[in-house]
């Protein structure tokens, strides 16, 4: 019988994480569901994970720290064997507003959760992949990367364009080793990090301005997301695929 794929979600317990493990479990992947600080929802994804018949493990650790990431892989390895996968999706925004306005404070956790925890997980990703005969890597990046979010959160934009980056690069560097390394762009979806950034109706304030006429859902970027760690993917790296309805 032909291994699982095995995959590491960081940021799995809500929203698009949440989608992406649900609907990672249908296609037959064991996952690992890496969270910042809710256990209540890590544990309640991770028990619809079981139902659908995938096994799961849920790791508690801010991505931004070194030891909690060689932790993360480290359990995933010990439970289910080496990684073949890896969505990085763990990401802060801080509050909505003008750069001019923004707390230092503020500045830094976005920088240090949004690239240096995808650095630091795509670092970890590239040696096991590279031992282990290949991989896949997909980054949760942002529409925000090509627009700018001028008056809401610049600072988040442009470590989202520097996760771009990352992608293509890191695609470059790993086609030998077969680690291939892709990105989603998400437009406004509805989940709570709109909430936490003080604008809890954001998603349809915007529908105004998105082709399609609405926000997006967690499952659509969760689709896209599974697409490109599946087997229909295996000649697709260096890519950042646009999810925002048009926008």
């Amino acid at each position: 019988m032909a291994r699982h794929p095995v995959t590491v979600v960081t940021g799995g317990s809500r929203g698009i994480g949440a989608a992406t493990c649900l609907r990672l479990a249908a296609a037959g992947h064991d996952l690992v569901l890496g969270y910042a600080r809710d256990e209540a929802a890590a544990r309640a994804t991770a028990e619809r994970v079981r139902a659908a018949g995938a096994r799961c493990v849920t790791v508690r650790g801010d991505t931004s720290e070194e030891r909690a990431v060689e932790r993360l892989f480290d359990i995933a390895v010990a439970e289910f064997g080496a990684v073949t996968g890896l969505v990085n999706n763990a990401a802060v925004t801080g509050p909505l507003g003008r750069l001019a306005d923004a707390r230092t404070e503020d500045l830094r956790r976005v920088v240090d959760v949004n690239l240096l925890g995808y650095l630091l997980c795509c670092r970890r990703a590239a040696r096991d992949m590279a031992e282990g005969g290949g991989g896949a890597i997909v980054n949760v990046s942002s529409a925000a990367a090509t627009l700018g979010s001028p008056g809401e959160y610049v600072h988040y934009a442009a470590t989202k364009a520097a996760v771009d980056a990352l992608t293509v690069g890191l695609a470059k560097e790993l086609g030998a080793d077969r680690v291939r390394v892709n990105a989603v762009a998400p437009g406004v979806i509805e989940t709570d990090m709109h909430a936490a950034m003080g604008d809890p109706d954001r998603p349809a304030k915007a529908a105004a301005s998105i082709p399609l006429g609405r926000p997006g859902r967690p499952e659509e970027v969760a689709g896209a997301i599974a697409w490109l760690l599946s087997e229909e993917a295996t000649y697709t790296t260096g890519t950042v695929l646009r999810v925002s309805g048009g926008r």
